[in-house]
C-alpha cells in the first residue's frame, strides 16, 4: 500500500509537471528510444558532488526507463524510492539515495504525539529494510503545527525520535527530517525554518539524525542559503534543489545561482548526495536534468 506522502508527491505534482509540459496526464509515456539513448549523455563528472535526482518529478517516465537514463548520465542515486522499487535500482547499480515509505504523510509527523505509536513501528521496520538493502538515508517529517507551538513541537519530536534512533545508530541508518517552506507549498508545516531544525538536531545529539536541507524551500522561507549552509553544515545530511520561483529548472530563468551554492557545499567537506528536485518545463525533461547536473557539478 502506498503511503499518503508518496501519493501527494507523485500524483498532485505529477499533474503540475505534465500540465507545465503540455503533456496529457497518463500513467507512463515512452518518451525515449533506449536503443538510441535519446535525451541523455554521459557527463564527465568532476567528482566533487554526489549527484542524485527525485523520481517523482519525472513521473511520466517509468522507473526502469528513468534508471537507464540517469545511469547513462553518470548519476548514481535516485531519491524518494521505497522498498518495493529498490530491486529496479539494484538492477542498474543505483542507490536509493533517500529512502521513503516509513512516514505517514508530510502533515502527520513527529511533532504530534498521537502519531508516535504508528511512526515508531513504521520506522523501526524500515530501518531494518534500509540497512539490509545497503542504503543509508531515510526521510521523515515534522508534520503540520495544528496549533502546536514550536517548543512543544521540539519536545514531541525529540521524545518520539529518541525511540528509534538507538536502532538507527546500531544499523547505520541516518534519519533525515526535511525542511519545507510553509509560505507557498506546505502551509502550516512546522519544520519550515533552519533555526528550528538545527535546534532539533542539537537536542537530539545524534550523528544519525540530520536535516534534509531543501534549497528551494529555504530560499522561499528565509533565504541566506550560503551562510546558513556554511555555519550549520554539521546538521545537514542531504540537499534538494529547484528553481525559485516556480520549482522548475535551475538555470538563468530563476533567482538562485547554483554554482556558488554547490561550491559552498563542497567547501564544507560534504560527502552526501545533492538531489535535483525541480519540475522540468522542457519538452525533453531529461535534457533539463542533464543541464542541471552540469550546472551543479562544480
Amino acid at each position: 500500500m502506498k503511503k499518503k506522502s508518496d501519493t501527494k508527491r507523485r500524483e498532485v505534482l505529477k499533474q503540475m509537471a505534465l500540465t507545465s509540459m503540455g503533456l496529457p496526464i497518463i500513467d507512463q509515456i515512452n518518451l525515449y528510444d533506449l536503443n538510441k539513448n535519446d535525451g541523455f549523455n554521459q557527463i564527465n563528472m568532476k567528482g566533487n558532488i554526489n549527484h542524485s535526482v527525485c523520481k517523482w518529478c519525472y513521473s511520466q517516465i517509468s522507473l526502469e526507463e528513468f534508471s537507464v537514463g540517469v545511469k547513462s548520465m553518470g548519476i548514481t542515486g535516485i531519491d524518494l524510492i521505497g522498498p518495493k522499487e529498490w530491486p529496479i535500482l539494484k538492477k542498474y547499480g543505483l542507490t536509493s539515495s533517500m529512502c521513503n515509505g516509513a512516514e505517514i504523510s508530510l502533515t502527520e509527523g513527529w511533532n504530534d504525539k498521537q502519531y508516535h505509536p504508528t511512526l515508531v513501528d513504521n520506522y523501526l521496520k524500515h530501518i531494518d529494510l534500509v540497512a539490509a538493502a545497503g542504503y543509508t538515508n531515510l526521510i521523515c517529517f515534522s508534520g503540520n503545527r495544528r496549533a502546536i507551538d514550536d517548543e512543544t513541537g521540539l519536545l514531541n519530536c525529540v521524545e518520539g525520535l529518541q525511540k528509534i534512533l538507538g536502532h538507527a545508530e546500531k544499523k547505520g541508518v541516518i534519519i533525515q527530517m526535511e525542511l519545507l517552506n510553509s509560505k507557498v507549498d506546505h502551509k502550516d508545516y512546522m519544520c519550515d525554518n533552519s533555526i528550528w531544525g538545527f535546534e532539533l538536531c542539537r537536542r537530539i545529539g545524534s550523528s544519525n539524525f540530520k536535516l534534509l536541507y531543501d534549497i528551494y524551500h529555504m530560499q522561499i522561507n528565509e533565504g541566506d542559503v550560503i551562510r546558513t549552509i556554511g555555519e550549520n553544515h554539521q546538521f545537514i545530511g542531504h540537499y534538494h534543489t529547484a528553481g525559485v520561483p516556480g520549482r522548475n529548472e535551475i538555470d538563468q530563468t530563476q533567482e538562485l545561482f547554483y554554482p556558488a551554492i554547490m561550491k559552498a557545499i563542497v567547501d564544507t567537506g560534504f560527502k552526501g548526495f545533492v538531489a535535483q528536485e525541480f519540475i522540468p518545463k522542457n519538452s525533453n525533461p531529461m535534457k533539463s536534468l542533464e543541464s542541471a547536473i552540469k550546472i551543479c557539478d562544480i
